[in-house]
């Protein structure tokens, strides 16, 4: 048996991002749960924002923003920057937090953050109680940390953060890989059976892989 409510944005689990703008100088921060992957060639991301928020005209003004993901350790972080306004504390001082240079922007980054996107906006589109920047991704800040012996990406180290329907949870237990249910199995290992009429390219086939 199911239930059919209206239209909600019910989307779940989502990265509730802090978003890093404003100057060195006057840094802000804001979170921003509705945030998201537009394009891989240019890279570019989407971050949604309601007018009335502080960080709106900052962004507007500026046309940049870093996105910084979020770990278990900024969780008290995420939560007070969604409900606190620039316009009436300094975010970074209250919180203990500092602002870090980025290398292609000219609004700051956060350095607690170990991973962050450098962003410049090339359109914004109202479309109801938010507005959505369409951005560039021109720089990926990384922590030294996430990477292995063979510098490959080991983003599952950070410890990041989700939100889910008003709740906070960090990643749990890893449950595959991109590409698990065509690979090839391995000798003396199971997998899943393929389902009825045979494999099928999945959402991300090697021409959209990230």
């Amino acid at each position: 048996m199911r239930e059919v409510w209206k239209g909600s944005p019910l989307l779940a689990p989502v990265a509730p991002v802090l978003v890093s703008c404003g100057s060195m100088e006057r840094p802000n921060l804001i979170t921003v749960g509705w945030v998201g992957i537009v394009s891989t060639q240019p890279p570019r991301l989407s971050i949604s924002i309601r007018p009335e928020r502080y960080s709106y005209g900052l962004i507007c003004e500026s046309g940049e923003f870093a996105v910084n993901l979020p770990t278990r350790a900024l969780t008290r972080a995420v939560d007070w920057c969604g409900v606190k306004s620039g316009r009436e504390v300094d975010k970074f001082a209250a919180l203990g937090l500092h602002a870090l240079e980025g290398s292609a922007i000219s609004a700051p980054l956060l350095a607690e953050s170990p991973a962050a996107m450098e962003c410049r906006v090339f359109e914004r589109i109202p479309l109801g109680s938010h507005d959505l920047f369409l951005a560039d991704i021109l720089a990926v800040n990384l922590e030294s940390s996430l990477l292995d012996e063979k510098g490959k990406l080991r983003l599952e180290r950070a410890g990041l953060l989700a939100y889910a329907h008003g709740e906070y949870y960090t990643l749990g237990k890893r449950v595959g890989s991109f590409g698990c249910s065509v690979r090839k199995r391995r000798p003396g290992r199971t997998s899943p059976k393929a389902p009825a009429g045979g494999r099928k390219k999945g959402p991300g086939n090697s021409r959209n892989r990230p």
